[in-house]
């Protein structure tokens, strides 16, 4: 079978199996297992595949076809535009979040602490942190499987960054200039109808808010001021309508400057505002 065979194969292969990105999946397992380029495949398209090579192809097209991510079957996501290991451990960075690092970096400045509550992956921090040394990072995950996610990322971005292991602001002393979350907020019920590749094979811890998909929310914010340089910057990635009630809740823990931030689709996406310095 020829590269071209191969890929309008794994097309029909995923689309029987209501796989809504086929194409695009598709061609990405092509590439993977082949490691050919973009470039590369138009030049030789129409050459034969090897046959370890068709193997490990159509191995991975069956996982895909069993909904597992693809995430998980390459072992990488792309988040602002560095390279992040994720598997079942973590929750598979999205692109909505890259809207949450890029309103950071607008407020970073040289000596800030920042901390990352719910951190996974740590492709939040890792991003925020990554080329610049005049940062100090602190990472925190309840669970300690996501921490070693986020510390062999680290290591792999060349990035230093510390790691505590508990219940949001559990492993914490001290006080920081900005803290970031990017924390559960699906409702309960919702998680049931989510797609298979979420639901299954994405840590529950990741995903449920609770209830109302509040219960994380409320708790950073009554908390968060304990931990807050006077005049710090809570940040926060929210669901598309939860937009005012975690404003809401903001502005009643002593936050001033509350504001809403859309995401390129015109969604909520993430409430931030800043700690009053005279409570």
């Amino acid at each position: 079978m020829t590269f071209q065979e191969a890929k309008i194969y794994g097309e029909k292969k995923l689309a029987q199996s209501q796989i809504e990105e086929y194409r695009f999946d598709a061609w990405y397992l092509l590439n993977y297992a082949s490691g050919l380029t973009n470039a590369q495949y138009l030049l030789h398209q129409r050459e034969p595949m090897d046959d370890g090579m068709w193997e490990n192809y159509d191995r991975l097209l069956d996982a895909r076809c069993g909904h597992i991510p693809l995430q998980h079957l390459t072992g990488e996501q792309e988040f602002y535009g560095l390279p992040f290991q994720v598997d079942r451990r973590v929750l598979i960075p999205r692109q909505d979040t890259e809207v949450l690092v890029e309103e950071v970096k607008r407020r970073l400045s040289p000596g800030m602490k920042v901390l990352d509550l719910c951190t996974g992956s740590g492709c939040i921090l890792l991003s925020l942190l990554y080329g610049r040394n005049d940062l100090l990072g602190v990472g925190t995950d309840l669970s300690a499987e996501a921490l070693e996610v986020a510390k062999a990322n680290a290591e792999r971005l060349g990035v230093e960054a510390c790691w505590r292991q508990g219940d949001l602001f559990e492993p914490i002393d001290g006080t920081f200039d900005l803290i970031v979350s990017n924390p559960p907020y699906i409702p309960t019920e919702v998680i049931s109808g989510l797609m298979p590749e979420v639901r299954e094979y994405e840590p529950l811890s990741a995903l449920d808010g609770g209830a109302d998909g509040m219960d994380f929310y409320r708790r950073i914010g009554a908390e968060a001021g304990d931990y807050l340089t006077p005049g710090g910057w809570l940040y926060l990635e929210i669901g598309y309508d939860q937009g005012e009630a975690v404003s809401s809740l903001l502005s009643g823990h002593h936050y001033e400057e509350v504001r809403v931030i859309k995401d390129l689709a015109g969604l909520d996406r993430v409430v931030c505002g800043r700690l009053k310095e005279e409570l």
